[in-house]
């Protein structure tokens, strides 16, 4: 079984065990979060996808970690103009284990 949610402006397609990393959230590791945006369900027998969310779905779920990701830099040049400028940023992150998806 499969289920397509919805967390920090993103779409995953998740199953049970998986390990996924998201947008932070807030928990210390080996906390239980839920995840009540379920957009898709669906099996070998089909799907039920919802309009535009699953009636009574939940998905479950351990965190793991959480961490930041790795750096991004940004460059801005003006060429001709001895104008440049760096900066960097560090996304955090969750890292989460899936244990169970309810319909």
């Amino acid at each position: 079984m499969f289920a397509v949610i919805r967390t920090g402006g993103k779409q995953y397609r998740v199953a049970e065990n998986d390990v996924i990393k998201i947008e932070k959230l807030q928990g210390e590791p080996g906390d239980a979060v839920s995840f009540g945006e379920v957009l898709m369900i669906g099996d070998e027998g089909g799907a039920k996808i919802g309009a535009p969310l699953v009636e009574g779905a939940t998905v479950q779920a351990e965190v793991v970690e959480q961490m930041r990701n790795k750096k991004v830099i940004i460059f801005k040049k003006r060429r001709r103009q001895n104008s440049r400028r760096k900066n960097g940023h560090r996304q955090h992150q969750s890292i989460v284990r899936i244990t169970g998806i309810s319909a």
